[in-house]
């Protein structure tokens, strides 16, 4: 089943969870099921479901000093492409300050307008 297929079958709260898993790179359950504003029990049941359909991982770890799962998108699903242009990685990768009139930024963004 592809990522798209899977999608397709989740509800709306599944669905939304998703979403805000994407969107954060990755989230505590504890803190998912907030951010969401349903119960634990059913916050639970939803990242269940996400992992069954291979759309997030969950790895078991502690927070704030109790026993909680981390939520994160399955790497099918990041879009890496988005950083590059040609053969060049995206020269903003680490760093705080971006320097728009730098030569790696001015050869990457040549690369990414002649992209075809």
């Amino acid at each position: 089943m592809s990522v798209s297929e899977a999608e397709v079958d989740l509800s709306a709260d599944e669905q939304r969870g998703l979403e805000l898993i994407k969107e954060t790179g990755g989230i505590h359950q504890s803190d998912f099921w907030k951010e969401l504003d349903i119960s634990s029990r059913k916050g639970s049941r939803i990242a269940e479901k996400l992992v069954e359909a291979e759309l997030i991982n969950r790895e078991q770890t502690v927070y704030n000093g109790h026993n909680t799962y981390y939520l994160e998108p399955t790497a099918k699903d990041l879009e890496f492409r988005l950083l590059m242009a040609g053969d060049l990685l995206s020269p903003f990768i680490g760093e705080e300050e971006v320097d728009p009139q730098s030569d790696s930024f001015s050869q990457w963004l040549m690369n990414l307008a002649y992209e075809e």
